[in-house]
């Protein structure tokens, strides 16, 4: 189940940056498009999430879910003008998001011991990331040169269409691909939705209380150390969806243009090496935070992002280090995003506790990426890119300042009170 939810994600999330201006939309267009899906996070905070887990067998609101939203993400691949492909966006995300929780609902509700297994289960969301990117290196390849080559035995033929990647426009006109691989994705969940175990919706006695728990979650952003990790969330979240909009593009664009030349069957299986590194640096994080702490576990994982855009934005020529930067992206999420929650988990009441993981993922996956949605587009179409060739240099030091701001604020404003993680949560902190 967690292998085909984040699959449909890991699909089509890579390459749709670049393969919207090459249908003609402009800046404001694309990110429109690209604001569904953090739109639907925040909605999904406040409302479609509490009402699919109290009104519907989770497992059935999967399966609806994932055919309604399978079918519209598939339609994706096949229309070329904006309003239909917008409306079709909106429908896959506004239905997908709330899946994400409730793939958990079904795990833990049917789990015998949620400590020990959930991690593994929620391991093999990463796997399906990882997975969903390789079909590609045999999707996105010129045939024609494949088929000039004339390969004579199988060893042949592989390592010819390994090498013919598709690029420039032949590139963008088959990334439709990715959306129909998305939707025969979440089809195949749908139906292998209907095979898990009967999860009854929430009874609304059972957590009545939780309606207002979030404002709970506000509330306690009267805390300055708390503000201030929200805050640092928001801009490590613009950093982080600045490397979405602008990496796949920038490994793809030839290198007389300032790009790395990756061939496009290689781009989305380069950017998964980050999800490999998330899994090993996972295993390491609690040691991690024992020797170092909070605070500077996660001014690691921010510095991470600073230097993998430097890196980019100072040795875009140097295709092997650019390859091996991408190790940086799973430390950065494991560091900071994976930290943030477990942070939470020590300091906030446990009462409200699971609104307070919302508070901050509503900036994680939705204010943080609507920003970047809103800002990176513009910053790419119209500002650093002229006759066809774009200034890579300065785009990327856009967040690589923001990530050296936001560690730098870490670093001088954040300091949690030790007393209030051994008293069990924020109620026992000092006013």
């Amino acid at each position: 189940m967690m292998v085909l939810e984040i699959a449909i994600w890991g699909a089509w999330l890579p390459l749709i940056f670049g393969y919207l201006p090459s249908l003609g939309f402009s800046s404001t267009q694309t990110a429109l498009i690209l604001n569904a899906f953090p739109v639907a996070a925040v909605i999904g905070m406040f409302f479609s999430n509490q009402f699919a887990d109290r009104n519907f067998a989770a497992e059935r609101f999967l399966a609806f879910s994932h055919l309604v939203g399978g079918l519209a993400i598939l339609g994706c691949g096949y229309v070329k003008t904006f309003q239909p492909f917008f409306w079709l966006m909106l429908i896959h995300c506004l239905l997908y998001v709330p899946t994400l929780s409730i793939t958990n609902s079904i795990a833990f509700a049917n789990m015998k011991d949620p400590q020990k297994e959930f991690g593994i289960i929620r391991m093999g969301g990463t796997v399906g990331w990882i997975l969903a990117a390789w079909p590609f290196t045999f999707i996105l390849v010129d045939w024609a040169k494949v088929d000039a080559a004339h390969p004579k035995s199988l060893y042949a033929w592989f390592d010819v269409v390994l090498k013919s990647g598709l690029t420039g426009q032949e590139l963008q006109a088959a990334t439709k691909w990715t959306f129909v691989v998305a939707g025969v994705l979440s089809l195949a969940l749908a139906a292998f939705s209907l095979a898990l175990p009967h999860t009854p919706p929430k009874k609304k006695e059972e957590g009545a209380a939780e309606s207002l728990a979030w404002l709970e979650a506000v509330r306690l952003l009267k805390h300055p150390f708390v503000l201030v990790l929200w805050l640092v969330t928001f801009v490590d979240s613009f950093v982080h969806n600045c490397y979405f909009n602008w990496t796949g593009s920038f490994l793809g664009a030839d290198p007389a243009k300032g790009g790395v030349g990756i061939p496009g069957n290689w781009i989305m299986p380069v950017m998964t090496i980050g999800q490999v590194a998330e899994l090993l640096t996972m295993l390491i994080l609690g040691v991690t935070l024992k020797k170092l702490g909070w605070r500077m576990t996660m001014i690691l994982g921010i510095l991470g992002h600073g230097a993998r855009f430097a890196v980019y934005a100072f040795f875009p020529q140097s295709r092997e280090l650019i390859i091996a930067v991408q190790i940086l992206h799973g430390i950065c999420y494991a560091f900071f995003f994976a930290t943030v929650y477990i942070f939470v988990d020590a300091y906030f009441p446990k009462d409200v506790r699971s609104s307070a993981q919302g508070l901050f993922n509503v900036m994680i996956l939705g204010i943080g990426a609507l920003v970047a949605n809103s800002i990176c587009p513009r910053l790419i179409q119209d500002t650093f890119t002229h006759d066809g060739v774009t200034d890579f240099k300065h785009l990327f030091l856009v967040p690589c300042y923001a990530a050296i701001f936001a560690m730098l604020l870490l670093a001088v404003a954040f300091h949690p009170p030790k007393a209030v993680e051994a008293a069990g949560g924020l109620k026992g902190a000092p006013h």
